[in-house]
């Protein structure tokens, strides 16, 4: 293989060396079928055809909508051989302005999505003239005239190489290492999302950093339930696993983003990963089903079991400094709880999971104490879009819990302070990183390319420190500062995820101060636990009434109270960024509603725009009681 390969070269050289082995896996029927890697290759190349003869040029964008499944990282691989331009995006985009807006922004001429998608495109098709053809990648009857079924195109494809396979292959080899793979877009706050222009080196760049980090044996399995959509899984998923001899299973899709959330613990179970990708939002979830598995078994498992968790949490510490000395005494009794119900939970994850990679946004120190507990350990990697994404990872061989991991190679790597300074190990700063895995710029946008990328230097926009010349830590956003009045400025992150992780009756928080006198929460209460509590405390209460919403108000800030003086949680954080005013909000966040992007990240601008009114309302001393009433109305 070359030594700066373009994707191209990369899926050549491992479809090659593994060409009969199992590559990628998809549930059908009942039974999970295996496609080897020379059985991905020659799909990839009747796609490539198909798209050459019907039209399609060397650096034309495709938009790509379509469910994770196994035609779509072939169908990839298909337009990229055929010289072409992927645009991915998430399926969780509307028919509306945000489909819209990218398909029109990345001058795409042709769309590949799927029959479940469709309804979408038509919806649009109308506004989008530069558009040639919709291909699909399964077989309807009703299809319009632009339409163009699967089997159609692969009919094309075989057609068009029996006469024109040399084409085919000089537009593949004509594909060059700085050739542009793919724009990504990311999720706008109130601005219109930026197009994340990835050439093909910047991806296998990126797959040789990531190898620094991150190990996995020839024929292990990993499930994929990120979006296929983000790079992430491009490069840890798709990219990674082909480049270890790995296989890559995807999570059948349903209906509807529930049904395949529902699909996500049969997958688990019946493909028994080695790995995982996963972000902390489906972390807390499987760790909820776990731990909800366990209380199911009464009363004398579940003390037993909270004995053995807090014991294996004291005895690993931060991972890589487990045991010791004074902690031997624990180890039996730990592996006492592990035989009895640790290895029941990792049966209840497959069997066969050795870890999570961990990505989208901090993962929350007690999920990951959590998992590395009971066996599963989650390690936190650290990334963005940016840098194709990967950054730093923890990983088996090296890993501290609570940090971002180390630092991949080759790969340069400075914290900065606001005058460009380089700062030493230990003070915070912005994350800034050179390397080959640095985006080439945002599409058609040089402004915005010219502010983040300088001398080649990516400003991450990110807050970290290194603890030593190969781990870092990132303790958050720089946007998302809180800034005080008198101008000293604070993360929130640490606190938002420990509030709604410790409290059962708050799903979600986002602090806000903007040289203000004061923070204030706006928070997404757990409405169900609320009026269990109500019905608690006041058998019989209409849960309408104002005295019933006044109970839940008031737990809610009996709830954050406990990290001020005097509380449980007195003193993790400095009082004065704990909120003083809460604000109730009337639902929660999600990417329907556009307060979350597709990596399940708060869009935090697009929530403080959208509440605007609450912010206000809150430092309004004189408006206390229109304040209350607008509380009151979202429980």
């Amino acid at each position: 293989m070359k030594e700066k390969p373009t994707i191209i070269d990369f899926v050549n050289h491992y479809t090659s060396l593994y060409e009969n082995d199992p590559y990628l896996y998809e549930k059908i029927g009942k039974e999970w079928q295996p496609t080897t890697f020379g059985q991905a290759k020659e799909l990839a190349q009747r796609i490539a055809g198909g798209l050459m003869a019907l039209g399609v040029e060397k650096e034309d964008r495709i938009s790509y909508l379509a469910e994770g499944r196994n035609l779509w990282i072939v169908g990839e691989f298909g337009l990229m051989y055929a010289g072409a331009i992927s645009v991915p995006l998430s399926i969780k985009l509307a028919e509306s302005n945000d489909l819209l807006f990218r398909i029109k922004h990345s001058d795409s001429k042709f769309i590949i999505t799927t029959a479940l998608q469709l309804p979408k495109v038509r919806k649009v098709i109308a506004d989008l003239p530069l558009v040639h053809k919709v291909i699909l990648l399964d077989d309807i009857q009703d299809k319009e005239a632009n339409e163009v079924n699967f089997s159609e195109l692969l009919a094309l494809g075989d057609e068009y190489r029996k006469e024109h396979q040399a084409e085919l292959d000089a537009r593949s080899a004509s594909v060059q290492p700085n050739d542009i793979a793919t724009i990504c877009y990311t999720s706008g706050t109130t601005a219109d999302p930026k197009g994340v222009v990835l050439t093909h080196r910047n991806y296998t760049a990126n797959v040789e950093q990531a190898r620094s980090v991150i190990g996995v044996n020839k024929g292990e399995r990993m499930l994929i339930i990120l979006p296929l959509d983000h790079c992430f899984a491009h490069v840890a998923g798709i990219y990674c696993m082909m480049s270890f001899g790995a296989c890559i299973g995807t999570v059948p899709s349903g209906k509807t983003g529930a049904a395949t959330l529902k699909n996500i613990p049969i997958a688990i179970n019946e493909f028994k990963p080695n790995v995982m990708l996963s972000v902390p939002s489906l972390a807390k979830n499987f760790k909820a089903k776990l731990e909800g598995g366990v209380k199911a078994n009464g009363k004398f498992i579940t003390g037993l079991y909270n004995l053995g968790l807090n014991l294996a949490i004291s005895y690993n510490k931060e991972g890589y400094n487990k045991g010791g000395f004074c902690h031997w005494w624990k180890k039996p009794i730990i592996a006492l709880v592990d035989k009895l119900i640790f290895s029941k939970m990792r049966q209840g994850m497959g069997g066969e999971l050795r870890f999570f990679v961990g990505g989208g946004a901090l993962l929350d120190i007690d999920l990951q104490r959590f998992f590395y507990a009971i066996g599963m350990p989650m390690y936190q990697g650290y990334g963005l879009s940016e840098a194709t994404p990967i950054i730093s990872a923890n990983a088996e061989a090296k890993h501290i819990l609570g940090s971002s991991g180390k630092v991949v190679k080759p790969m340069e790597i400075k914290i900065m302070d606001e005058d460009g300074r380089e700062l030493p190990y230990g003070e915070k700063g912005e994350i800034v990183i050179y390397g080959e895995n640095v985006m080439a710029g945002y599409w058609k946008n040089p402004e915005a390319t010219a502010d983040t990328v300088r001398d080649g230097w990516l400003h991450t926009g990110d807050m970290g420190y290194m603890r030593d010349a190969e781990m870092l830590y990132v303790v958050g956003r720089f946007k998302s500062l809180l800034i005080g009045a008198d101008g000293e400025k604070y993360s929130p992150e640490g606190i938002e995820e420990n509030v709604a992780e410790n409290s059962a009756y708050i799903s979600d928080i986002l602090l806000h101060n903007n040289q203000d006198p004061y923070t204030i929460g706006l928070v997404v209460p757990a409405w169900d636990a609320l009026k269990a509590y109500a019905k608690e405390q006041k058998p019989g209460i209409d849960l309408k009434s104002d005295e019933a919403k006044t109970l839940m108000l008031e737990k809610i800030h009996a709830e954050v109270a406990e990290y001020r003086k005097g509380g449980k949680f007195a003193g993790m954080f400095p009082d004065r960024w704990v909120p003083s005013v809460l604000c109730i909000l009337p639902e929660p966040f999600t990417e329907q509603n556009g307060m979350m992007n597709s990596t399940m990240k708060v869009v935090r601008g697009k929530v403080e725009k959208a509440y605007q009114n609450y912010i206000d309302l809150a430092y309004a001393t004189d408006k206390k009681a229109e304040f209350e009433a607008l509380n009151k109305a979202s429980l």
